[in-house]
């Protein structure tokens, strides 16, 4: 049986591995994430449905999917805007990534918090709820009011995660930009508002360990055919997997970059099976002070 990896879940509000199939394997912190990827990264297909071409794609891409089956994809996504006449009920939010990294965002209501687990959210906040367009626009009015983003780059709130303040000061900017967005005028008027109750996935991602992350030694910019990945699961948190290597290096792997990868048990780290893909450093204080 060939186990083809399609990234991560977060059903149910706990992480786990998903396979092409439908099955799914919990990621449990503390355990050991030991495997080999084999052969040759085949796309993810789009929507359930398998790629009618087999296509292989680039290890370092994110999407999982070739062209063809991402435009497919993106066609019936919110994001993309083609749903205008959808008539179940959105839900704007306010997302904590880190100090002054908030986004403000549309999930469908029927999803819960899902969307914020996908994302990595630490702390976050509902703002308000009804029609989808309506959401969309107070998400646009927002943005531009309080001068705060759509989205955050997935290297800033990875780098985040290991120095993160504690859950009071977390849910106090969230707080405070929560009563900013409620004296912005209008919006109020398509959409009715959510009182703000800071709602905290530490706990869910593995976060609240004394003393927090090991300083971040590095990044794994893909994998490769043969390549060996292996550590202690320290962490979870959106698409992201934090591991304790034998080394002693706490390294981020992007799940996204699994998906499509045929993988295969290897070595545990207690046996001395170091990583064998391709990892990046982490960026200079003053290269860092940058990007924040």
């Amino acid at each position: 049986m060939e186990w083809r990896c399609r990234g991560i879940t977060w059903d149910g509000g706990v992480p786990g591995l998903r396979w092409h199939g439908g099955r799914v394997s919990p990621l449990v912190y503390g355990r050991e994430l030991a495997f080999r990827a084999t052969g040759v990264r085949r796309c993810a297909g789009a929507r359930g449905t398998p790629c009618p071409l087999g296509a292989g794609i680039a290890g370092r891409a994110t999407g999982g999917r070739c062209p063809e089956c991402a435009r497919l994809d993106r066609a019936h996504s919110v994001a993309a805007d083609t749903l205008a006449d959808d008539p179940r009920p959105y839900r704007v939010y306010l997302a904590w990534f880190g100090p002054g990294m908030t986004k403000v965002g549309i999930t469908g209501e029927a999803r819960g918090d899902s969307r914020l687990l996908e994302q990595g959210a630490v702390t976050f906040s509902w703002l308000g709820r009804g029609p989808l367009m309506a959401a969309r626009r107070t998400e646009e009015v927002l943005r531009q009011a309080l001068g705060i983003p759509d989205r955050v780059p997935y290297e800033r709130k990875r780098a985040a995660r290991h120095a993160l303040p504690d859950a009071a000061e977390r849910a106090r900017e969230i707080e405070e930009l929560h009563g900013r967005a409620g004296a912005v005028g209008g919006w109020t008027e398509t959409l009715e508002p959510l009182p703000c109750e800071p709602r905290d996935h530490a706990r869910a991602f593995g976060l609240d360990r004394p003393g927090g992350l090991p300083p971040l030694s590095g990044t794994v910019t893909e994998l490769v055919d043969g390549g060996v990945v292996t550590g202690r699961l320290l962490a979870a948190a959106g698409p992201d997997v934090h591991l304790l290597d034998p080394t002693g290096r706490c390294l981020a792997l992007d799940t996204r970059l699994m998906g499509g990868w045929a993988l295969e048990r290897a070595g545990s780290a207690v046996e001395g099976t170091a990583f064998s893909v391709p990892v990046s450093g982490v960026p200079t204080p003053d290269r860092q002070q940058g990007l924040f």
